[in-house]
């Protein structure tokens, strides 16, 4: 089982449940781990044979400029299903982290896996 991973993919959006929270657009950290369908590009060393990690994060930060969220558990299912859809992933892991959002606590997120067919992992 072949997988590429994106760590440390800082994104700038409005999320929050509190409406000091939803003033500005706030950093979020994604973990992503993807599934690729396939092992075809470590033998052709082709591009176009696997998922490309570069349009991933591009498409994943026009998706978080363009909408709101209440909770980090509705951003990463909804992340996990783009990758899932738009790039035939095999799977997906998605971790989102609010840095510095509960005082005391340097970093407060969640992690969730999906499979092609949608299900929990």
């Amino acid at each position: 089982m072949d997988s590429l991973y994106l760590h440390g993919f800082d994104v700038q959006l409005i999320i929050g449940v509190y409406d000091w929270e939803r003033q500005a657009p706030r950093t979020v950290q994604l973990d992503l781990d993807i599934g690729l369908p396939n092992h075809r590009a470590c033998l052709s060393d082709d591009i176009a044979e696997t998922i490309d990690y570069a349009k991933v994060a591009e498409r994943i930060r026009l998706f978080v400029t363009q909408r709101q969220f209440y909770l980090i558990e509705a951003l990463a299912e909804q992340i996990a299903q783009l990758v899932l859809q738009e790039f035939h992933a095999a799977w997906v892991k998605v971790s989102a982290t609010k840095p510095g959002i509960v005082p005391g606590i340097s970093r407060v997120g969640v992690s969730i896996m999906r499979d092609a067919t949608h299900q929990t992992l």
